[in-house]
């Protein structure tokens, strides 16, 4: 093939690829997410959206896919889901008692005591006033949360409601005692006018005689700052911007294409009394 005429081709062919795939990543995917809070009956359902998977809901929600299944009793081997499907992804229910508790970061933590064949689970939902995820010393308590604990395999389960002691500055925090050891899944029920910085839900292992804290993270709702309204007219700028610029490549690539079809067709020229080729 004459050498002109393969780079003509090869460059056609680079700019249709290149023209047809600008309009279909043009467009951001963007997804809004809504947090999952307790029901009248105390459950935490997840309502399963287009395209999930046990996977997906396990990252979404913060439980593992085990934890899940447990939870979920009629999934079956495969975990299938369907569009609008209730999973229940915790269990909470009005408190019983408060207590004072011990200091907790946003993440699970462990202080092994002395071995009395149970466990205390201290659990503090605060006011993320920063939105970092991690309790500050001016980070108060926060009222009208509902926190569960739940062993795996359901032999233990309690829950009780968060409260403002008459000393905030004091008060760390609600405590389960007389934990039996295990694997538990902690979740929480945020109160309707905030937002979680925090996962919904942790996982924590207990031995006998360890004291752990949990710490859950919210917001006030007033003083999230909702940028999906830009993020979306950014985003559609940049969607119009490219597609145009695909266009513009196709349309050079048909060009290229019409003159690459000429060049190969043979050529004549008139000899004598007719038209002779070459």
């Amino acid at each position: 093939m004459n050498p002109k005429r393969f780079l003509i081709l090869f460059v056609l062919v680079s700019l249709f690829l290149f023209g047809l795939w600008l309009p279909a990543g043009a467009s951001p995917n963007l997804q809004q997410i809504s947090t999952p809070t307790a029901g009248a009956d105390g459950r935490i359902i997840y309502v399963v959206q287009p395209g999930d998977t046990c996977t997906r809901v396990s990252l979404l929600t913060g439980i593992s896919v085990d934890q899940l299944r447990q939870l979920n009793s009629r999934l079956d081997e495969n975990c299938t889901l369907v569009e609008g499907q209730e999973l229940l992804i915790g269990i909470v229910a009005q408190a019983t008692q408060t207590a004072p508790a011990e200091s907790t970061p946003s993440t699970p933590t462990v202080t092994p005591t002395p071995i009395s064949g149970t466990t205390e689970v201290c659990v503090l939902l605060f006011e993320d006033t920063n939105g970092n995820g991690l309790r500050e010393e001016i980070e108060p308590a926060v009222a009208g949360g509902a926190v569960s604990v739940t062993e795996n395999n359901g032999k233990y389960s309690a829950s009780q409601e968060t409260s403002i002691p008459a000393d905030p500055e004091a008060y760390q925090g609600i405590c389960f005692t007389d934990v039996p050891e295990g694997d538990y899944t902690i979740s929480v029920g945020v109160p309707s006018d905030y937002n979680p910085t925090t996962s919904l839900s942790s996982s924590l292992k207990v031995n006998a005689g360890d004291q752990a804290s949990v710490g859950f993270g919210v917001q006030r709702q007033d003083i999230v700052v909702d940028d999906t309204q830009t993020q979306e007219s950014s985003g559609g700028g940049q969607s119009t911007v490219l597609g145009i610029v695909g266009a513009l490549l196709l349309l050079g690539g048909a060009g290229l294409g019409y003159y690459a079809w000429r060049s190969s067709k043979p050529e004549s020229k008139l000899s004598g009394g007719g038209f002779t080729k070459k």
